[in-house]
């Protein structure tokens, strides 16, 4: 009996172009001078942060899989595959780029050691094998090829954590085995500037936009308010010379989108603390009949929705406090108008306090739940 022989047709179909618009083709360095090229990031990239939106260029994805596997990469090796997602309160992965059609790289960046990434990696795999193989007839016989994939974390958060460690899925299974049938790796990469991990000398944008975070968070140990350590931090870059182009070009983008990734990193904390706090609360309010574990789930779940709430109001707070109107408040984050117009509505009332504005709201709804009981 003959093996047969996969199908090379493999992903040239399903990534479909919207009609009538061209081929986009990598950008070079050359033609996109600092001071060059006026255009704004995409929304793509304002809901992003500052690492996705830079390595979502292709010459930075290709310089970072040089480094990563060794095997020199162009940016026309390159095709961008991260998942849309809106703002991060529905985030998805932060990249995601195939390379010459055969590796499938997703990564993500975080301030924050997460041990669930690797179930989070497998989801990001199947959400994007979904996209990418959506014209492919799964049940024929013949085999489909598809990209080995490869999964990363970049890691730049303040707690130690080792230059490298592997996370697996195999560790969260309750039942363990010594070959699990299913397993997936996520290599974790600290990229911390002080750390020195060798991934820093061989991309140069990884470098300096690590030295572009880290002069941001000196700053900040130093006293100052987080938009004033930003504007240092990118006055610095240009005076050196590091990470200059990129802040030269999105200047004001660059501000907005750290003010969201360093509020972003403060809800998860704030919101996973006052979601536990709740949730034992409540768990023992309603008594062990019913069951400590579910009242601290049900907490949890609760917490964490105000914390990103209150998360939105700071954003939308400091938008106002900029001259933004509601409606472009509203399309930026992609949040609903009318939501964006209650929080207009109570900041006008209350000031520019995010902590008056929130607590409007807060007694705005217990009062209508009072009026439907």
């Amino acid at each position: 009996m003959t093996e047969e022989k996969p199908e090379k047709r493999l992903l040239k179909e399903p990534r479909d172009k919207p009609k009538g618009q061209p081929e986009e083709k990598p950008r070079s360095k050359s033609a996109e001078k600092p001071g060059n090229n006026p255009k704004a990031l995409s929304n793509r990239e304002l809901k992003s942060d500052v690492f996705t939106a830079v390595f979502s260029e292709p010459e930075n994805a290709a310089s970072l899989y040089t480094a990563l596997s060794g095997e020199k990469t162009a940016p026309e090796d390159i095709e961008i595959a991260t998942l849309e997602g809106v703002l991060f309160l529905a985030r998805k992965n932060d990249l995601g780029f195939l390379v010459k059609d055969r590796v499938l790289v997703i990564s993500e960046h975080q301030s924050t050691v997460n041990r669930n990434m690797p179930l989070r990696s497998i989801l990001y795999y199947g959400r994007t094998m979904e996209k990418l193989l959506k014209n492919q007839d799964l049940y024929r016989e013949k085999l489909i090829p598809i990209p080995t994939p490869e999964f990363y974390l970049f890691y730049n958060g303040a707690k130690p954590v080792p230059r490298e460690t592997v996370l697996k899925l195999s560790d969260a299974y309750i039942a363990k085995t010594e070959e699990p049938m299913l397993e997936l790796k996520v290599k974790m990469i600290n990229i911390n500037l002080p750390v020195g991990h060798k991934l820093l000398g061989e991309c140069m944008p990884l470098y300096e936009y690590s030295w572009f975070i880290e002069r941001v968070r000196r700053y900040m140990e130093d006293g100052m308010n987080r938009d004033t350590a930003v504007t240092l931090a990118i006055k610095d870059c240009i005076r050196e010379g590091i990470f200059a182009e990129f802040v030269t070009k999105h200047g004001t983008e660059v501000e907005n989108m750290l003010f969201t990734q360093f509020n972003m990193d403060d809800a998860l904390a704030v919101r996973y603390e006052e979601g536990l706090e709740d949730g034992i609360e409540k768990g023992l309010e309603r008594g062990l009949a019913q069951g400590i574990e579910q009242g601290m789930e049900r907490g949890l779940a609760q917490g964490m929705e105000r914390g990103e709430h209150r998360l939105l109001i700071r954003l939308v707070c400091s938008k106002l406090q900029r001259g933004e109107s509601p409606e472009k408040i509203a399309a930026d984050l992609l949040a609903e108008e009318k939501e964006i117009a209650r929080i207009c509505e109570a900041y006008l009332s209350c000031g520019p306090e995010e902590s008056a504005v929130y607590e409007k709201l807060a007694g705005d709804e217990k009062g209508l739940e009072r009026e439907d009981v």
